[in-house]
């Protein structure tokens, strides 16, 4: 059955093994999507909607402003939204937006991108398009569809499984010292790919148990690892015939791969270079995900991406719900978008990626210190996001070797934040992250901060 609403004339699939319309789930492939009456017509009296006509009835409250206060981007700012048609639905499709996404990131066409109320739904809907919900008894049933993810990896993978009802196969990346050679990164080193043992869990799952992995979720630039996968571990995962389900690069973070190139181009360039969006074109089974909460500085806007083949784009949209992109979200999305808004995107990335490098120097400098009395640990994965992943060490005892110590850690982090103000992340309790704590890059000041505080946290624990 062909996918509703695709155009019949679409190019062979790449890779030959793989074919959309028999991994998305067949009620799925089925479905006559909701027409919305902004699908019909947008322009003229409109009365097909049943809309409030008169508008909205939010009234500003500038009451005890000062001229200063009155005259502020922020108050200017609600003004404008204020004045968006906030009483009619929205656009349901955002060409506009997803003209510029595909420019940034050098796509054929705006049609190989789809959007969501961040990248958590599309995530999610991923999952509901091609994975047929069942787990079986205890999970351990044969026959069932499932997903493959890689730990130490995002948690909203295996939380929308569970939501859907559907198993999941953990394939850990490379964390052991003795396999990675002290290598970051790369084919081999810490948090890498295991090509060989994702082949052989895909084949146990498929061959020996009946079940069908549906979805393989790559983190890269990984959370927490920080660290870029490597490029042709992914292709060879997409190129290998066994597997005949779609492969999910989440990019969250895929704008801090860069070196901070001065020249604006040569920085896309070295992004997308990087980017498993540079796949999209050629092969049919990949997903990649992103979003403009992290580099865009847009959390709070709620608006992730997907930058996939025009099949798997119209299945997509053929499911999600109508309207799904609030009309502030795509005001506001579209102005980041524009080339003004990108120069600073640019020049903000910049900043933050030699903010990283200043922060790593910090926490070097503290291990240094005394002979390392504090404890401060390595900091490893590949730093490629806008996050440094730093080891919590034992307290000194003589001359034995210290270990990464999670408890500590744990102390340290509930210290910094509850005594003193400054809030980073624990992730001692993930795979091959013993005694880590995630430090998100800030600002210069609240970076100086964050070390500061630490210190001393870590001298009275």
């Amino acid at each position: 059955m062909p996918i509703l609403g695709l155009s019949p004339n679409q190019p062979p699939s790449f890779p030959e093994h793989f074919d959309v319309e028999s991994v998305i789930r067949p009620n799925i492939l089925a479905l006559h999507p909701y027409r919305c009456a902004r699908d019909d017509y947008s322009e003229g009296i409109l009365l097909d909607a049943n809309e409030n006509a008169l508008g909205h009835s939010i009234v500003q409250d500038t009451d005890g402003l000062t001229p200063e206060e009155s005259a502020s981007p922020l108050t200017r700012g609600i003004e404008d939204t204020l004045a968006l048609p906030l009483h009619r639905y929205p656009d349901p499709v955002h060409l506009p937006i997803k003209q510029r996404i595909a420019s940034l990131r050098s796509l054929p066409s705006p049609e190989t991108v789809f959007l969501g109320v961040g990248s958590d739904e599309v995530l999610d809907l991923l999952i509901r398009v091609f994975v047929q919900p069942g787990v079986g008894p205890d999970g351990q049933g044969r026959s069932y569809d499932k997903i493959l993810i890689t730990p130490p990896t995002y948690g909203m993978y295996s939380v929308c499984a569970q939501v859907n009802d559907v198993g999941v196969v953990k394939v850990p990346l490379r964390v052991r010292e003795e396999d990675v050679g002290g290598q970051e990164g790369g084919k081999t080193g810490r948090f890498s790919l295991d090509v060989d043992a994702l082949k052989a869990a895909v084949i146990h799952e498929q061959r020996e148990l009946g079940n069908t992995i549906k979805i393989i979720f790559l983190c890269s630039p990984g959370n927490p690892t920080g660290t870029l996968l490597d490029p042709e571990s992914i292709k060879e995962v997409l190129e290998w015939s066994e597997f005949k389900g779609i492969v999910v690069v989440d990019e969250a973070y895929i704008d801090f791969v860069g070196s901070g190139e001065a020249d604006d181009a040569k920085m896309d360039e070295e992004i997308n270079k990087k980017s498993a969006a540079s796949l999209v074109g050629k092969y049919h089974n990949v997903v990649v995900t992103q979003t403009l909460s992290k580099s865009f500085g847009l959390a709070g806007i709620r608006l992730g991406i997907a930058l996939a083949s025009v099949p798997i784009v119209q299945i997509l949209s053929n499911t999600k719900a109508p309207y799904n992109i609030s009309v502030p979200t795509a005001h506001l999305a579209l102005k980041a978008l524009s080339p003004e808004s990108l120069s600073l995107w640019r020049s903000n990335v910049r900043t933050l990626t030699k903010s990283r490098i200043s922060l790593i120097q910090s926490l070097k400098d503290l291990s240094k210190q005394n002979d390392n009395n504090l404890g401060v640990g390595p900091i490893i994965g590949g730093n490629d996001a806008n996050f440094v992943l730093v080891r919590i060490l034992e307290k000194a005892k003589g001359d034995k070797e210290r270990k990464p110590e999670s408890v500590r850690a744990q102390q340290i982090y509930r210290r910094l934040a509850e005594q003193m103000g400054v809030v980073v992340r624990y992730r001692g309790n993930e795979l091959g992250c013993d005694g880590c704590l995630r430090i998100t890059v800030g600002t210069e000041e609240e970076n100086a901060m964050a070390v500061e505080k630490l210190q001393e946290a870590m001298k009275l624990l």
